[in-house]
């Protein structure tokens, strides 16, 4: 590789969601300077991470358990507005008010492990361990540390059944769902037990011809409060997986559905009806090992994400099990990388935590302090460049 033109920079944070936002706050407030010590960078179009692809009908008075930022709320946000544009909003408004100068749209191809003979390596033994090679569509960065927060959106997850090529509808998963127009009058088959999964059938059912839920396993929906102990109970058996380098499960899945009174509703009028997972795709629909068969015009599979780590692929970060062993944020295979909005802490709060954790340990790492001429956010949120 042609080294030419690499930039020095102490750390690279990849992704501009809240964990990725979460974590330049943090170092933005430990006195690290954007585009000199550190960079953000995003490869989607503009503000807003994973929220700004959601469907047009999820407005903002739907979504549950969005946690603020660090250092700003998000308040007198109007409920009925999708919330792409609520939360892209308040993304970009939270990046211009800390300055926080987020590189998009750019995409990091891979991240690997330094040449030891080029001129611009640390030598092993230093501080941090040498270099890492961030390449990218704008460039290659030398870091000194990564803060990878490229959540799950880019990879979601299609199951695969005997019989899905010869389906004569439409296959399409909930990343792609557009709201549920298109599917009126139709015959849809929705595949999955997640919220999202959820969200989408209700609003399908008021204008399909039919519906049909499968789900793996029955669901659990979670009636009562959901307090801070229950919250890191869920967390704690997503925790021990990780530990022990298993890929991560979400932390919805140990939490159980919210019952909603949408919910409530979808029960009482049996629309969430589960049956269990079918065998088959067959030309009109899907079936059963038993013999029972449904007719459907579209399968929609609302089966979940796995995390979008490929570019980490060359510093071979990952356990005989599947997953990255790591310990809070920090990868026990490599201590200069961080991964937050993973595991534990791919929820709104812990992503939250999660930035703060692993700016702690890089600075640690580092041995850096705060910068001279720094002027720390104040309670209000604001922030002295």
């Amino acid at each position: 590789m042609n080294h030419s033109g690499v930039r020095h920079i102490d750390v690279v944070v990849i992704g501009a969601g809240q964990a990725g936002l979460a974590a330049a706050f943090h170092l933005r407030r430990a006195g690290y300077v954007p585009d000199r010590d550190f960079v953000v960078l995003d490869h989607s179009p503009r503000p807003g991470g994973a929220w700004q692809f959601r469907w047009p009908t999820l407005t903002y008075d739907k979504v549950h358990g969005m946690h603020a930022l660090p250092g700003m709320e998000l308040t007198g946000a109007d409920g009925d507005r999708p919330s792409s544009e609520v939360i892209g909003g308040y993304f970009a408004h939270y990046e211009q008010t800390f300055g926080l100068r987020v590189h998009r749209p750019v995409s990091v191809l891979a991240v690997r492990e330094g040449d030891g003979d080029t001129p611009w390596t640390e030598p092993v033994g230093a501080v941090g361990g040498g270099r890492l090679l961030v390449e990218t569509s704008e460039g290659t960065y030398a870091a000194r540390a990564l803060i990878n927060a490229t959540g799950t959106w880019d990879r979601p997850f299609w199951p695969r059944f005997p019989g899905q090529d010869v389906f004569a509808g439409r296959q399409l998963h909930s990343a792609q769902y557009p709201g549920p127009e298109e599917f009126r009058g139709a015959r849809v088959v929705v595949v999955g037990g997640g919220t999202s999964a959820v969200q989408q059938l209700l609003e399908i059912a008021s204008v399909a011809d039919a519906t049909t839920w499968v789900t793996r396993r029955p669901p659990v929906f979670r009636e009562g409060p959901f307090g801070e102990e229950q919250g890191r109970a869920a967390v704690a058996l997503v925790e021990q997986r990780v530990r022990q380098g298993l890929p991560p499960r979400s932390v919805v899945s140990v939490t159980g559905l919210p019952m909603t009174e949408a919910v409530l509703r979808g029960r009482e009028s049996g629309v969430l009806e589960r049956l269990p997972l079918f065998e088959r795709l067959t030309p009109t629909g899907v079936a059963w090992a038993d013999g029972r068969t449904v007719t459907a015009d579209t399968v929609l599979y609302a089966t979940g994400f796995r995390a979008a780590i490929d570019h980490l692929a060359p510093l071979k970060l990952r356990e005989p099990g599947g997953g990255i062993a790591m310990e809070g944020t920090r990868t026990l295979r490599d201590a200069r990388v961080h991964l937050v909005g993973y595991g534990p802490s791919a929820s709104t709060i812990g992503a939250n935590r999660a930035g703060r954790a692993a700016v702690r340990d890089i600075r640690r790492l580092l041995a850096g302090g705060p910068r001279a001429g720094y002027t720390a956010p104040d309670a209000a949120g604001s922030l002295a460049s």
